[in-house]
């Protein structure tokens, strides 16, 4: 679970919170369980959902949704060239068939995936191809989860303020009916926090996060790719992890440098 998304959605509910108990008391949370309000927006915004996106694409947002709030479980890139350099020594020393038992013991699938390649002797070319039609595909699939999630964003701040103006509609229509007018003013502002707090607390900042994992993501399969042609093509471990090293930040580079040391495949 990632603590850093429901970290920051807690503490903004206990804000809210804290400030309607200051200002009101316990009896100041009625107007905001109003379930007409609330109808209007969530349902109209994931109506508008299904009318942008396919129906599957709409099922599939719970694998989303699960994958905005886990923890990111991809493997570092500095683990990643550790390991490139450790099977590069072990290419160079033992050949290409040598690796074999090395490759099927990896838990990352796309490193496991490129580098068996390079055991079974397929040629720069065709490994290339393969990895980069993956890792295309890869882009597409998180680029339509980050669209659905700007997509929300941008609907329920919108569906706010249609519950507000259906809301005031409603009280200007009883306008006679003084008892009324509480009751729908209290909607038409509702309306509009669920629609905004939706939008701008779970929704697009849900999108930014996810767009930010997708950067991480591509950029490890990057060195992945990077990593598997240079083994392909025989370069020597050094040659290898400092082409590697090119892709992270200064900082991670010395960690790699002290972390591999007298380690072996």
């Amino acid at each position: 679970m990632d603590i850093a998304t429901i970290l920051g959605i807690t503490v903004f509910a206990g804000m809210v919170v804290v400030t309607v108990l200051i200002a009101e008391g316990k009896a100041g949370f009625t107007p905001f369980l109003n379930v007409e309000a609330l109808f209007v927006v969530m349902g109209g915004t994931f109506c508008a959902l299904l009318v942008n996106y396919s129906l599957n694409q709409v099922l599939g947002l719970g694998k989303v949704l699960k994958k905005a709030f886990s923890a990111d479980e991809e493997e570092e890139g500095g683990e990643i060239i550790t390991t490139f350099v450790q099977l590069a020594t072990k290419a160079k020393r033992d050949g290409f068939l040598a690796l074999e038992n090395d490759v099927k013991r990896l838990a990352n699938d796309f490193m496991k995936r490129g580098l068996q390649l390079v055991v079974d002797g397929s040629d720069h070319d065709f490994i290339s191809n393969m990895l980069e039609t993956a890792l295309g595909f890869i882009r597409e699939r998180h680029k339509v989860g980050q669209e659905i999630f700007y997509a929300l964003g941008t609907y329920a701040p919108a569906f706010g303020i249609i519950g507000t103006v259906l809301g005031m509609m409603l009280m200007l229509n009883s306008i006679t009916d003084v008892e009324e007018v509480p009751r729908r003013m209290a909607m038409a502002l509702a309306a509009a926090f669920f629609g905004l707090g939706a939008g701008y607390l779970v929704f697009l900042p849900m999108a930014g996060k996810l767009r930010r994992r997708s950067e991480e993501e591509i950029l490890v399969k990057e060195i992945i790719i990077r990593g598997v042609l240079l083994l392909q093509a025989g370069a020597a471990p050094s040659v290898l992890e400092s082409n590697l090293k090119a892709y992270l930040e200064p900082a991670k580079r010395m960690m790699i440098r002290t972390g591999a040391a007298g380690r072996g495949p």
